[in-house]
């Protein structure tokens, strides 16, 4: 049985209550901020936005009107521009009325718009260059796209580009006349007339065609967000595509202009534009001197010739049709010369149109990649095999690996067998050289030693992996890796010292790679190559720009020497190795007042023409200059040249010469005195053969 309990139930009573008195208070304090909110936002409606509403109300808004950023200069080291813009004055008109023929309004208003065309036309004829763009009453009609077809109502339309100083003075100070008149401040790219390293200066293509390489491909997703007109990537805005342009396209580009337009809901103008004028990008200083430069280029043009039209080693050589040279200071890592032949001139594209037909066979850089940068004759690419320029490294390998030492000697016969292989590998003329030591091997630029004494040895104290070791030497010194420049569109070279099936051992691998039948590099990655061999296993950073400036000079960014690895190896094996790096008979060097360091060479490659197997001899040529205390190095790779001494080791010759005149080759420069009276465009001053022998 239960009992009712009096307190029990107060306390019952008392808890209810309590929880009643809650929720009324959370309902008063939930009221009291909801009402603070909607007064808050009634404030914000009121006093922040209600100008902008009020505006809305009434039809009005702003839209933006991009004008085109103003580009920075690209100047040589010597300070002159090779890549510029000029300004130039462009015509805008924008349509304060409605000229359709689609409306009665528009109809009405269309006598004062062609009024107002043909006005243009007499002060364009009368005022403008009489070598320029010529315009019709009709063609400003049509540009003035008054059925806002091609551009928003809103819009400025570009009526006429590079406005004389005339045309210019007479819109302005006759502006009452032709309303909705702008003169609007562009630029357009020039580059240098006389072709400056073309293909590493780069060129200018439409933001709306580039978008599928991956830096203007993200440029595009961020316009989508971007707030800032002045940032914001039009689809007419010409944008860096190759070298330079596109390297520094950001430093290089400045910020867009615009017209602040006030528009009604019809798209029209409603009220008076504002103008925000482009901002003008820095000017990148290349390390790049002209004048080396020009000497460069004009020494590949003059030996081509000469290869096509002079006999020597028994022949012409017409198939030469290209040829790529590169100049890297050995302290700095300074490209001061980047020659890539065939070139083309890029102020064919200034006006907007790209003339294709002209540029595309010599758009690339042969100097970085094997693409669309010429063909020789036979269709062989800027790329060939190394030939024997790569034995001072093949030594390097043999010393450092201990298959040999400074003070050993290899009897030469002037052949090595691979293995138990039947067939001979000769040296250049099945020359015998007797006993030789490595530094001998580099100067007789001896296959036999390379084979015996690296290439098989190597494969006897690593086996399958000596590849692998082989492999990491290639890249330690820059051989099958990006230099590092920058440069868009690299290439890392190709080697066929990995495809074993084809080579038909391990062993025949290393023994092809060994005296530079497997492995081919661009120029620039040669130049590099050779900087390290001078530099004694310091890979430096190709530079290809000192600092970059404000358009007020000042200084925002520099570029000092950068060491991208090391490789250490003992002074004995370097010292070792530039000694053999000597070789002789080249009458092009006749005269040359330094001590210097280089190695010839000449790689077969074979191609197939209709059907028909050709081999090719490449000519290849290295060298650092001076000796000791070395300044620059130069690689030279001519397609189908023949001998490297012939064919590729007259241009170094020049472009030392050049180099010497302007910044010395002693710290001093030596300009030259006087034009020669015989200068003489063969490889040894006229003399097509010599009896001085020549070992590749």
């Amino acid at each position: 049985m239960k009992f009712f309990k009096p307190g029990r139930r107060k306390k019952d009573e008392a808890d209810a209550s309590s929880q009643l008195n809650l929720r009324i208070n959370l309902f008063f304090f939930s009221t009291f901020i909801i009402f603070c909110v909607i007064i808050i936002r009634l404030a914000i409606l009121q006093f922040v936005e209600g100008p902008e509403l009020t505006e809305q109300e009434t039809g009005g808004r702003t839209k933006n009107f991009p004008l085109q950023p103003i580009r920075g200069s690209i100047i040589d080291a010597s300070g002159t521009p090779i890549a510029y813009s000029k300004p130039s004055n462009a015509l805008y008109v924008t349509l304060l009325k409605d000229y359709s023929n689609e409306t009665e309004k528009g109809r009405a208003n269309r006598s004062e718009i062609e009024a107002i065309a043909e006005k243009m036309y007499k002060v364009f004829e009368k005022y403008g260059d009489p070598n320029g763009e010529k315009l019709t009453t009709q063609d400003i009609i049509e540009k003035l796209d008054l059925q806002s077809r091609k551009q928003g109502g809103y819009e400025p339309r570009r009526i006429k580009g590079e406005l004389t100083e005339k045309e210019v003075a007479y819109f302005i100070e006759n502006k009452s006349q032709f309303p909705g008149v702008e003169v609007v401040e562009e630029n357009i790219r020039f580059y240098d007339k006389d072709t400056v390293a073309v293909q590493t200066i780069g060129y200018l293509k439409e933001f709306k065609g580039v978008k599928s390489i991956n830096k203007y491909k993200e440029i595009d997703e961020q316009n989508k967000d971007q707030k800032d007109p002045g940032l914001k990537y039009t689809e007419t805005e010409r944008v860096g595509v190759d070298g330079l342009e596109m390297m520094f396209q950001d430093e290089l580009r400045g910020k867009n202009g615009y017209m602040s337009i006030p528009v009604n809901p019809l798209n029209m103008i409603d009220g008076t534009p504002t103008l925000v004028p482009p901002e003008k990008g820095h000017n990148v200083h290349t390390t790049i001197h002209k004048d080396i430069q020009m000497a460069a280029e004009q020494a590949i043009v003059d030996q081509l010739e000469w290869l096509r039209t002079v006999p020597f080693s028994g022949r012409t050589h017409p198939e030469a049709k290209t040829g790529y040279a590169v100049a890297m200071e050995v302290e700095t890592g300074n490209v001061v010369a980047m020659a890539s032949i065939p070139d083309y001139d890029p102020n064919v594209w200034k006006d907007g149109t790209d003339d294709w037909d002209k540029v595309m066979p010599y758009y690339g850089n042969g100097t970085i990649t094997p693409y669309s940068s010429g063909r020789s004759a036979n269709g062989l690419d800027s790329i060939p095999w190394l030939g024997s320029t790569i034995k001072p490294l093949t030594v390097l390998i043999g010393l450092n690996e201990g298959l040999f030492g400074v003070n050993d000697y290899y009897p030469d016969v002037g052949y090595a067998q691979i293995g138990k292989d039947p067939r001979k590998v000769r040296n250049s003329g099945s020359k015998a050289f007797g006993s030789i030591d490595p530094a001998k091997a580099i100067e007789k630029s001896s296959n036999a030693f390379m084979i015996d004494m690296v290439g098989e040895k190597l494969h006897a104290k690593y086996g399958a992996k000596g590849i692998e070791v082989w492999d990491e030497y290639m890249k330690a010194f820059g051989l099958g890796g990006v230099t590092g420049s920058g440069l868009p569109n690299e290439h890392r070279g190709k080697k066929d010292y990995d495809n074993i099936e084809q080579a038909g051992s391990y062993m025949a691998a290393l023994a092809y790679a060994s005296f530079g039948q497997s492995g081919g590099y661009t120029t620039l990655q040669l130049a590099q190559y050779t900087t390290m061999l001078a530099n004694r296993g310091e890979r430096l950073k190709p530079q290809l720009a000192s600092k970059i400036e404000t358009q007020e000079g000042e200084v925002v960014q520099t570029f000092e020497r950068e060491v991208l690895n090391k490789v250490d190896i003992p002074d004995q094996y370097w010292d070792e190795v530039i000694q053999g790096m000597n070789t002789q008979g080249l009458p092009s060097f006749d005269g040359f007042g330094y001590d210097f360091a280089r190695k010839t060479g000449t790689s077969q490659m074979e191609v197939y023409v209709d059907g028909n197997r050709i081999l090719t001899d490449n000519g290849v040529f290295i060298a650092f200059a001076p000796r000791e205390k070395p300044k620059l190095a130069v690689a030279v790779i001519i397609p189908e040249g023949g001998f490297g001494s012939y064919s590729a080791a007259p241009v170094a010759r020049k472009i030392f010469d050049a180099y010497d005149e302007v910044y010395g080759l002693d710290g001093t420069p030596h300009p030259k005195k006087e034009e020669s009276s015989d200068e003489g465009t063969g490889t040894n001053e006229g003399t097509a053969d010599s009896d001085v022998e020549t070992t590749e």
